[in-house]
């Protein structure tokens, strides 16, 4: 059945319910028919039994024939082993019953029927035998005739009406089955029309229409968009990261080609050695924001992490790190804890780039404060007394390898802020840009007054979580 078309099971499905329904009701109405036609034939045979049983005599034979004839019934008077002492009616002188229904009669009257029911009996009867005295049988017995062929006429009736049903039942299945999965047949078609590379369609949902097939039609338009974006998404970015890639490549081959072409000394080849390290370096470090990136788009890093204890480790490692410019950064940490929906080292990253996109791109002095100005709310805002980000790039500063024209030539890929900006989206935080009196709002909107100031300012506000 697994092999089968979808409409065929449907059909042969709801055709076997159909049929088990007609033979169970076909069965009880057989039943109550049979109970009714038996009904009638027991109470002749019990009024038979009554009014031969007293003209029974010690002998075995009737002492008023008469009006044992008048029963209008077949009768047997029987011994223990068979023999027929006297019968009357259709009845002849051989016993109506064998030996071994005789033997089940007991001391209580019993009824049996006698003759085929199919194949077409002869001679078929009904009997009641009732125990008289002297180890006898009074037998009494009506023909089944009008019986018999009246339930055959009802089986015959049943069958056709029951074939009749099927047939049409099966055909209504099939039309309403047909009629049911022809949507899913044409948003079949129109996927195949897709997946063959025409994107831009969408399956034909009826717009008046609410039921499970039209639902089915709105998902898969959703997920289709949903892919559409995705794979835009991604054919953008590798555009794009193409054409940054390109830059360091080039660098490495001109400086490779340059090099080979004379002999070197061992002081020249030390300093190849070292502008190639830095080539390298900007590759490794665009190779690991672009792993970074991935790993926020696939939903990577769930957890929970203290803002302020995050915010201490990462000022702690830069004053370590560049000990000669400590005086350019100042910071406000809360006492308390600001518990945010992110990994320790994500929200480290957050800092990171936002402190280090200051220092590239402005200047000092810096400054990072870490504060709750909302209940349920944290807030980080890195500061800098730069030229601030071009009010024309300031609404796409979040794209990849997004970087104003003199930006170009200083270190960096343009991938800072748009790491920061997919790890606070996906903590359901809002990542604003602030210059001159213009705002940049990224992510899910917060209940949180914007800060107003000429400085360049970045400012993440994530949800915090309850301790």
């Amino acid at each position: 059945m697994s092999r089968l078309p979808l409409r065929v099971r449907l059909v042969a499905g709801f055709s076997a319910a159909t049929f088990a329904v007609l033979l169970a009701a076909g069965a009880f109405v057989y039943w109550r028919v049979d109970y009714a036609l038996d009904r009638g034939l027991d109470i002749e045979l019990e009024q038979a039994s009554t009014t031969l049983g007293p003209l029974v005599q010690t002998d075995g034979r009737v002492s008023n024939r008469p009006a044992a004839e008048a029963t209008g019934v077949a009768w047997q008077v029987l011994e223990q082993e068979g023999t027929v002492l006297d019968h009357g009616g259709p009845a002849g002188t051989t016993s109506l019953i064998s030996e071994q229904q005789l033997d089940r009669v007991g001391t209580t009257p019993h009824t049996f029927n006698v003759g085929d029911f199919l194949p077409i009996s002869n001679h078929p009867y009904r009997l009641r035998i009732v125990p008289i005295s002297g180890q006898r049988f009074l037998l009494v017995g009506v023909r089944r005739d009008h019986r018999d062929e009246a339930l055959r006429e009802l089986l015959a009736q049943l069958a056709l009406a029951g074939l009749g049903t099927l047939l049409i039942t099966a055909f209504v299945g099939d039309r309403l089955a047909r009629a049911a999965l022809r949507p899913v047949e044409r948003y079949r078609r129109r996927a195949a029309a897709i997946a063959n590379g025409t994107a831009d369609l969408r399956l034909d949902v009826p717009a008046q229409r609410d039921d499970e097939i039209t639902r089915l039609g709105h998902t898969f338009n959703d997920m289709l968009s949903s892919l559409e974006g995705a794979l835009e998404r991604e054919r953008q970015f590798v555009n794009e990261a193409s054409h940054e890639l390109r830059t360091p490549i080039t660098l490495l081959t001109s400086r490779i080609q340059l090099a080979l072409r004379r002999p070197r000394t061992t002081a020249d080849h030390e300093r190849i050695l070292s502008e190639l390290e830095v080539d390298l370096d900007r590759l490794a470090g665009l190779a690991e924001q672009l792993l970074q990136l991935s790993g926020v788009d696939a939903g990577q890093g769930p957890g929970s992490s203290d803002l302020v204890a995050v915010a201490g480790r990462v000022l702690n490692q830069r004053r370590l790190a560049d000990p000669e410019h400590v005086g350019d950064l100042t910071a406000k940490l809360p006492a308390d804890e600001l518990e945010v929906p992110m990994a320790d080292f994500e929200a480290a990253r957050i800092l990171t780039n936002l402190l280090d996109n200051a220092a590239l791109h402005g200047s000092a002095p810096f400054e990072l404060t870490v504060d709750d100005p909302e209940p349920g709310w944290a807030r980080v805002t890195v500061s800098d007394a730069g030229p601030g980000i071009p009010a024309a790039l300031l609404a796409g500063a979040t794209q990849r390898f997004a970087r104003a024209d003199e930006a170009r030539t200083r270190p960096g890929s343009g991938l800072g802020l748009a790491l920061v900006d997919a790890l606070v989206a996906q903590a359901g935080g809002e990542l604003r840009l602030c210059y001159g009196g213009r705002h940049s709002s990224h992510g899910h909107p917060a209940p949180v007054a914007c800060a107003h100031g000429s400085a360049m300012t970045v400012t993440v506000l994530l949800p915090t979580i309850a301790s």
